[in-house]
C-alpha cells in the first residue's frame, strides 16, 4: 500500500521560508517521477514542481514559482523536498506531494500560510 506522507507546513510572514518534506512508503521510491502542487481556496489544484527519477533528477517549475522555489529528492529516505523561499501571501495553499506510478498517489497535504 503506498503512502505518502507530507510535513513542514505552517504559519510565515511574506519574504520568509519553508521546507516541506514528503515521504513515501510501500513502493519503490526511486524510479518514480515525483511533483509538488498547491490548491489554495476556491482555486484549481496547480502543479508547483515536479522532478524526475533517479539520482540527477531534472525538475521543473511553474514560472509563479521559478527562482524562489527549489524541489528535490533523496532517494536513501524515499522523501521529496519543497524549498520554499521568499513566501509570498498567494503562495497560501495546501501543498500535496503526487508520484507518478502506474498510477498517480496523493499524500493528504499540509497547509502553508503566508501572512502579510
Amino acid at each position: 500500500q503506498v503512502q505518502l506522507v507530507e510535513s513542514g507546513g505552517g504559519l510565515v510572514q511574506a519574504g520568509g521560508s519553508l521546507t516541506l518534506s514528503c515521504v513515501a512508503s510501500g513502493t519503490i521510491f526511486s524510479i518514480y517521477p515525483m511533483g509538488w502542487y498547491r490548491q489554495a481556496p476556491g482555486k484549481q489544484r496547480e502543479l508547483v514542481a515536479s522532478i524526475s527519477s533517479g539520482r540527477g533528477g531534472s525538475t521543473k517549475y511553474a514560472d509563479s514559482v521559478k527562482g524562489r522555489f527549489t524541489i528535490s529528492r533523496d532517494n536513501a529516505k524515499k522523501t521529496v523536498y519543497l524549498r520554499m523561499d521568499s513566501l509570498k501571501p498567494e503562495d497560501t495553499a495546501v501543498y500535496y506531494c503526487m508520484m507518478l506510478a502506474s498510477q498517480n498517489y496523493w499524500g493528504r497535504g499540509t497547509q502553508v500560510t503566508v501572512s502579510s
